[in-house]
């Protein structure tokens, strides 16, 4: 494996429902440090699966992947492994209703050796990098859906990932905001030099991104 590449993926399938549904068919795809990729497809194609193998949320029913040139399935059994080098961004947010933004950016920290000085003061600068920061003390009930995406970002990347997966992480929102989390992703991305892979079926943010891959009934095209 390229000592470059963060993830590799090597004859990746994935079937389900007793063999009779091949999600994913056979991928070959290397990731490069850094890069910010986009994976295309229509509804069906396979794309969220790709993402949820690379994070280890799925197993696949043939072939193999690597991180960092380890195989996945060894790796992230690791204690601590995937929460430290993997942050995921949804559609849905997935944040807590309950509490307030530093709330829901503290959470992946709950597990940390850091003090608690410490967790707040990372927790303050990523809300301060996604521009959250008059937010920080509100309840996320009472957010925009603008503003729970970027909670979700803030969130993700809290723990310093070299990996983050976003699932359609504009898919409820509208056309500005879309445009607002895709300038704050290519943003994130060289700034911090974390390697991002989106599931997308916007058009417009692939110019945002390094590089774009298509799939199609489970095949990469």
């Amino acid at each position: 494996m390229n000592k470059e590449s963060l993830i590799e993926t090597v004859n990746l399938s994935r079937y389900y429902k007793d063999g009779k549904v091949l999600a994913l068919d056979n991928v070959c795809l290397k990731i490069a440090k850094g890069e910010f990729l986009a994976i295309k497809g229509s509804s069906g194609s396979g794309k969220s699966t790709l993402l949820h193998l690379i994070g280890g949320l799925d197993i696949p029913t043939a072939g193999e992947i690597y991180f960092e040139g380890q195989i996945v399935s060894e790796v992230y059994k690791k204690r601590g492994f995937r929460l430290n080098n993997l942050g995921f961004v949804f559609q849905a947010f997935y944040l807590w209703p309950v509490l307030n933004v530093l709330e829901n950016v503290l959470l992946p920290l709950m597990e940390s050796s850091l003090s608690r000085q410490k967790k707040l003061q990372k927790a303050k600068d990523i809300i301060n990098l996604v521009e959250m920061n008059d937010k920080i003390s509100s309840s996320v009930s009472n957010l925009s859906i603008g503003q729970r995406q970027r909670v979700a970002i803030a969130r993700a990347l809290v723990m310093d990932p070299k990996l983050v997966l976003a699932d359609e992480p504009t898919g409820n929102l509208d056309s500005k905001n879309t445009e607002n989390v895709l300038s704050l992703f290519k943003t994130l991305n060289k700034q911090r030099d974390v390697t991002i892979v989106m599931v997308t079926h916007e058009e417009k943010a692939l110019i945002f991104c390094d590089r774009w891959i298509q799939l199609s009934d489970g095949k990469l095209q």
